[in-house]
């Protein structure tokens, strides 16, 4: 942010790391996109793809912390076994996940399954 100042642009954030006086406001916001980062993180090391997003959002399903972990140790189980491409069943919704990257690639909800085919998976797991 610049400051007009009759003779000269200010640079105030300059100003701020040059004295290490960080104005309180900068450290409220500073703490709460570490804290929204932190959280948006923590997946159990499980990532979830914007398209399987899109899918989850449309479809109404929700990923709990729980359902985090099993999607966690379903993704380990099937590259205990070399799987690559993965279909995770469980009772509300199947989910297919790429087993090297750790992530969901897309979700179905149970009333998708009925009619769906699902292709390129070389496992599946049932929850």
């Amino acid at each position: 942010m610049q400051i007009q100042n009759l003779n000269r642009n200010v640079n105030l954030l300059e100003i701020a790391n040059r004295t290490n006086n960080v104005p309180e406001t900068q450290k409220a916001a500073q703490s709460f996109k570490d804290s929204l980062s932190g959280e948006l993180k923590r997946t159990d090391g499980v990532q979830v793809s914007r398209h399987a997003r899109s899918r989850l959002f449309s479809r109404g399903i929700e990923l709990s912390d729980d359902k985090l972990t099993q999607l966690s140790q379903a993704i380990d189980r099937a590259a205990a076994k070399g799987s690559r491409e993965t279909l995770i069943l469980d009772n509300d919704a199947a989910y297919v996940a790429s087993v090297e990257n750790r992530t969901i690639i897309t979700a179905f909800g149970r009333d998708n399954l009925r009619d769906g085919v699902v292709t390129s998976i070389d496992s599946a797991i049932i929850l």
